[in-house]
């Protein structure tokens, strides 16, 4: 039987082409849903957010089913199993329902995911409010992603094999640290929006 666990294969292609749809898919959105005089930085954000439900939604939240009330990834089938099992050949903790893992999607899938459309929906409406709700997103998230990790790289990473080099730049630092530099800039401009109009409001009030 050929070893196919260090090879790029048709689940390789499968899980990156899904990806690519995701963003494609947010990029509809953004053209149906925001007036074309929407700022970069509206646009920007409004694509993200999109995307990341929608990766929230359509990939981890197959990953929270297969991984919860005794299943595990490695113990299921299907196209989704097999990407998963892919991710797992690098980070073995997604292919048996690590609880750490299991703890934080259930509140990706659950809280994240929700959200993302939440503050959609407020950015069609230019509500302002989002910047709020950007900052908890951004903080959960970022928050997340160091808890799946820390607990790995303190114990000397007995879970993850970077022996895979694809893999491992594709599946590990690429699809993980884009969750931590997005949400950085996200909460650097809301702060700026909400730090800038609660200064101009104080401005008004001294006035």
């Amino acid at each position: 039987m050929t070893d196919t666990t260090s090879a790029f294969t048709a689940t390789s292609a499968f899980s990156i082409a899904g990806v690519f749809g995701a963003l494609a898919f947010a990029y509809f959105g953004l053209a149906k849903l925001l007036p074309k005089t929407a700022s970069r930085t509206d646009k920007f954000t409004f694509v993200w957010l999109a995307f990341d439900a929608l990766i929230h939604f359509t990939y981890e939240g197959p990953w929270l089913y297969f991984s919860t009330f005794g299943r595990t990834v490695n113990g299921s089938v299907g196209p989704l199993a097999e990407m998963w099992k892919e991710y797992a050949n690098v980070d073995f903790r997604w292919g048996t329902a690590d609880p750490i893992v299991v703890s934080i999607e259930i509140l990706t899938v659950l809280g994240a995911g929700p959200l993302c459309c939440y503050i959609i929906s407020q950015l069609i409406r230019n509500d302002p409010a989002r910047h709020f709700w950007i900052i908890v997103l951004s903080t959960a998230e970022l928050y997340g992603g160091w808890m799946t990790f820390c607990p790995e790289w303190v114990s000397g990473n007995p879970n993850l094999d970077t022996s895979k080099a694809w893999a491992f730049w594709v599946y590990l630092v690429f699809m993980n640290t884009i969750w931590v530099w997005v949400p950085l800039w996200l909460m650097w401009d809301s702060y700026h929006a909400i730090a800038g109009s609660l200064r101009l409001s104080n401005k008004t009030k001294l006035a």
